[in-house]
């Protein structure tokens, strides 16, 4: 089971990666980073492991399910013969996985996660939907019933997404010959444009191709446009995760039949039914495309609340790093606690960039729950300790972020 470890293993290199990006837009004098986006993008990626520690079970015990019915071939997993084809074989089928989230409501709902940021950085590779490995597993089957070894499949799929967190850059340009072979920054800043040219175009993993044979390629031109259509507006990585979802419950409504009603969860993302005109909502929704950073949605939050948000990041890193190493020692009541908490904190963070009315409580109320978890947690010898060093530091935090509750629900965040 290493290979599941791959991802949560590689954890310190991607904030090396992230934190040399930085750098060099820093000396370069570029603005790559906004400092609200980042913590979205980090906290969507913290969702999707942490729910991952119960959804890995279904998707890859549905591959181990399968190879274990019946394979067709006795593969090897000690030939490099075995490895190249298994990392084919994952990375075809990651591009039709990847092409039917784009052409299928349903899908794109869990996908749509990772393309709602308007950044294009190391960050946002780490943005992705808490339910896409739900959709995403099915595709591979055939693999499992060729009779590829399930540890070759996992390791040859965490390293096709590994592969995948390096392109999502601007700092590097075209490579050259290798743009006809690999999947390359270039490439993939097409995928995140949301200009009508760039729309639905490069879904290669690793190789692009896949694109080039099926005719899904789009050479980069101009600096794409990041994001959605129908922007998101909302730093709540909650949110972000099922706001598609909430529309295609509208959309659905007014449905004269329940046949058109499941249509609209399966026809292309962009299908508007005649009995829903117009949809989405141009207040909740439409913006007009624009270059650059005008037209961005960001945030009115006052900085002296960044320092209190980066240091409950950190925390919930922490909690978020214990769960995939040590989850397994674990109750099932204690992972289910441990996620809602990640959940509860980075749902919070959000609320604090688009300073929610109901921030103040719930944070206040999260503060008062770590505290008392963290007391329970401990043994009676060091109780006392942990109940007062607990108070001072929730109470702490409560001073800090009272301190700006006049800010919290008293403003709108803008869109530039």
């Amino acid at each position: 089971m290493q290979g599941l470890n791959l991802i949560a293993l590689s954890i310190p290199v991607f904030f090396a990666l992230i934190g040399i990006e930085l750098l060099v837009a820093r000396l370069r004098g570029e603005k790559l980073y906004r400092f609200n986006d980042s913590i979205n993008d980090l906290s969507c990626g913290i969702l999707q492991q942490a729910l991952g520690v119960f959804t890995k079970a279904i998707v890859f015990g549905g591959y181990v399910l399968l190879f274990e019915a019946g394979h067709l071939f006795e593969i090897s997993a000690t030939s490099p013969v075995t490895w190249v084809l298994c990392f084919l074989g994952v990375d075809f089928f990651y591009y039709w996985f990847h092409r039917v989230s784009h052409e299928s409501a349903l899908p794109w709902g869990a996908h749509v996660v990772h393309h709602s940021s308007e950044e294009y950085n190391l960050a946002v590779a780490l943005r992705q939907g808490s339910f896409q490995p739900l959709f995403s597993w099915i595709f591979y089957l055939p693999l499992a019933v060729l009779g590829f070894p399930p540890l070759v499949f996992l390791t040859c799929s965490s390293l096709n997404t590994l592969y995948q967190f390096w392109i999502h850059t601007r700092t590097i340009g075209k490579l050259g010959p290798l743009e006809w072979v690999l999947n390359t920054p270039s490439h993939h800043r097409v995928h995140h444009g949301c200009d009508d040219k760039y729309l639905d175009r490069n879904y290669a993993g690793t190789l692009i191709v896949w694109d080039r044979l099926f005719g899904s390629f789009q050479e980069e031109e101009e600096e794409p446009t990041y994001g959605i259509t129908h922007p998101l507006r909302s730093w709540n990585p909650l949110w972000a995760n099922v706001h598609f979802y909430a529309d295609l419950v509208q959309k659905g409504r007014g449905a004269p039949s329940l046949a058109q009603k499941i249509k609209v969860w399966f026809a292309p993302p962009g299908y508007r039914p005649e009995w829903d005109s117009p949809w989405p909502p141009e207040s909740d929704h439409e913006t007009p495309l624009t270059h650059g950073d005008a037209g961005k949605y960001d945030s009115a939050a006052p900085k002296g609340l960044y320092g209190y948000v980066w240091l409950q990041f950190l925390v919930t890193v922490a909690l978020t790093v214990f769960l995939l190493f040590r989850g397994s020692d674990l109750s099932l009541a204690e992972r289910v606690a441990l996620v809602l908490l990640i959940a509860w904190t980075a749902t919070n963070l959000g609320g604090i960039f688009d300073l929610k009315r109901w921030l103040l409580l719930s944070e206040l109320s999260r503060l008062a729950v770590l505290w008392g978890l963290g007391v329970l947690w401990v043994g009676p010898e060091a109780r006392l300790a942990v109940v007062v060093a607990g108070a001072l530091a929730a109470g702490g935090f409560a001073s800090w972020l009272l301190r700006y509750r006049g800010h919290l629900g008293g403003a709108e965040p803008v869109t530039e």
